[in-house]
Formats: structure tokens, C-alpha cells, sequence
């Protein structure tokens, strides 16, 4: 009996994966923004304080509501362009870490910031994509301790608390991507009938 091709093309899947997708990263945006405001209207003790850490993230409000209205209005961004708004976010949470007034780098507790952006992008992303995406998140945070000299090259707890961290970025984008690839499995044996586990790896049929 002739096997039945899946009616999506790999094309196809990305495009769709990417359409659906700039939702999760849209919310995951404002969620930092909110978070970031939230925290910056807790800790502020001046007017100066506010001036020099607000704008930060009102550059990533600006960001999002442009891709938000884009997205509402049924026109979304291509993937190179979500691909360059997400490297944006890394640039101004690495500004953040690094500009930050009276708490650079390690000492900024403001890290934790990578961690919705790269889990975001990774349920959006392909592996490979990813991996790269990931990676540019824990090299800009290690550059960003290192130039602003709070990780001595020494061996000592502060170097072991920026692997930690490290770590914990890099685990984001496995957890996010993997979680991804278990979605996309699950449809694929959807269009074709197949009610097995979604883990089982799963080979593209051809029309006998």
C-alpha cells in the first residue's frame, strides 16, 4: 500500500512555525520590559536614577511595538528581520549588563533578562539557528563581565559563578528548542495518522 507524503513541505513548516511563533517572542519582549520597568520603579531613589535606566528599555518597547503592530495588522516581519529584532534584544540586555548605573556586569542582576529572550527565540528556531542564537547570548554576557573587569581570569568564585550562569543561558535554548522538536514530531505524525510517542524519531515518507 502506497505510504502518504506529508502535506507539508519542510518550507512550508519553517514559515509557519516562524508565523505563529513571533507570538511567543512578542510576549516574551514584553514581559522583560515589564519586569525591567517593574524593577527600575522598585530600586530608583532619584529622578537621575530613573533618567539614566529607563530609556534602556524604552528602546525595547519601541522595538516591540513596532513588530506587535505588524504582527496585529497581519503583515509580520520575515525571518531575517525577527532574526535582527533578536539580536537587537541581546544588544540592549548586554548595554543594560554593562551600563547599568552603581551594578556592571556579574554584580548586574539584570542577566536574568537572556533567559525569556533566548528560551523565546529557541520555541520559534530551528537547531541550528538556535545554537548560534544561544551561543551570541553567552559570548555577549562573558564579554560584558570581562570588559567591565568583575570576572578576574583567575579561577576564583566569581569565574565559577559566570560558567553557572553560562550554563543556565545555554540550557534555556536546549530546553526551548527541544520542546520545539517534540511540537514539530507530533505534527507531522498528526498529518499522517500516526498516534506513537512524539519522541520516536520520525522519516519523511514518499509516495511509493
Amino acid at each position: 500500500m502506497p505510504n502518504i507524503r506529508e502535506v507539508r513541505s519542510v518550507d512550508q513548516a519553517d514559515q509557519e512555525d516562524l508565523f505563529f511563533g513571533q507570538t511567543v517572542l512578542l510576549w516574551a519582549r514584553w514581559s522583560v520590559i515589564v519586569a525591567g520597568i517593574v524593577l527600575v520603579l522598585w530600586t530608583s531613589n532619584s529622578i537621575a536614577y530613573l533618567t539614566a535606566t529607563v530609556p534602556f528599555f524604552l528602546a525595547l518597547m519601541a522595538v516591540n511595538f513596532f513588530l506587535h503592530g505588524r504582527y496585529v495588522t497581519g503583515n509580520p516581519l520575515n525571518r531575517a528581520v525577527v532574526m535582527a529584532a533578536s539580536a537587537i534584544d541581546l544588544i540592549l540586555i548586554t548595554a543594560i549588563v554593562i551600563f547599568w548605573p552603581g551594578q556592571h556586569g556579574l554584580h548586574n542582576q539584570f542577566f536574568v533578562l537572556y533567559l525569556p529572550v533566548v528560551f523565546a527565540f529557541a520555541l520559534v528556531f530551528t537547531r541550528r539557528i538556535e545554537v548560534v542564537y544561544t551561543g551570541l547570548a553567552m559570548l555577549a554576557y562573558a564579554l560584558a563581565c570581562i570588559l567591565t573587569f568583575t570576572v578576574p581570569l583567575n579561577f576564583g568564585n566569581d569565574l565559577k559563578t559566570l560558567v553557572m550562569r553560562l550554563i543556565i543561558i545555554a540550557t534555556m535554548g536546549f530546553l526551548g528548542n527541544y520542546y520545539f522538536r517534540i511540537q514539530r514530531i507530533r505534527l507531522v505524525k498528526a498529518g499522517k495518522g500516526d498516534v506513537s510517542s512524539p519522541l520516536q524519531p520520525t522519516r519523511r515518507a514518499t509516495r511509493a
